[in-house]
């Protein structure tokens, strides 16, 4: 199983054009088929009146599902190339659809590849992705008089804090490697003389700050 993965970072549209033809192209996270198929179909919807809107998608950790479509567009010109960019870069959890408004200028099934392909690298480079990372659930509790001190320490470690919620006392919701759990308690033992509590709750793919 892959341990990361990068996604794009949010939705989003890149617009770009060659010889006079529109290409947008929507990207939009998706950790399903379903997830995808909705997002063509909200572009398909919020663009009926386009030339053509192809699109592909890559679903899952490792990559296994990933679909393509030309919408029209002579075969491979299109949903290939687009695809072709998604797994190139290693981008997973992704759809991408790309609008097409016809210009009047025929671009040849090279120049239709390049097109398509470079409006999702483009799209790519312009809103941009984050790693995801397998890690193991841990909720620490503290009480309110270690409770500052510990977070600085467990943000300054570099950690991933999910969230923090307060009550009778101070729960921190984070990420750690599954390797590193053990000497994650002990650590946490050393700075806090025994003061916090550890469980772990299972694990998840995780979103990494930038």
């Amino acid at each position: 199983m892959e341990d990361r993965y990068r996604t794009v970072a949010r939705g989003g549209v890149y617009e770009s054009e060659v010889k006079r033809s529109r290409f947008l192209c929507t990207l939009a996270p998706a950790d399903s088929e379903e997830a995808a198929q909705e997002v063509v179909r909200a572009v398909r919807k919020e663009h009926a009146a386009a030339t053509h809107n192809c699109f592909a998608y890559v679903i899952g950790p490792q990559g296994r599902l990933h679909r393509a479509s030309d919408d029209g567009e002579p075969g491979g010109t299109a949903g290939t190339p687009m695809l072709q960019v998604l797994l190139g870069r290693e981008v997973r959890d992704t759809v991408a659809v790309v609008t097409r408004y016809y210009g009047g200028v025929q671009l040849g099934a090279g120049g239709l590849a390049r097109a398509y392909g470079g409006a999702v690298s483009a799209a790519l480079d312009a809103i941009g992705t984050v790693e995801r990372r397998r890690l193991a659930l841990l909720t620490v509790t503290a009480d309110h008089q270690r409770a500052g001190r510990l977070e600085n320490e467990i943000r300054a470690a570099g950690h991933a804090v999910r969230e923090v919620s307060y009550g009778a006392d101070v729960t921190f919701h984070l990420g750690v490697p599954e390797p590193e759990v053990a000497a994650f308690r002990g650590w946490l033992a050393d700075i806090t003389a025994g003061g916090a509590a550890c469980a772990v709750e299972g694990t998840a793919y995780v979103t990494l700050a930038p």
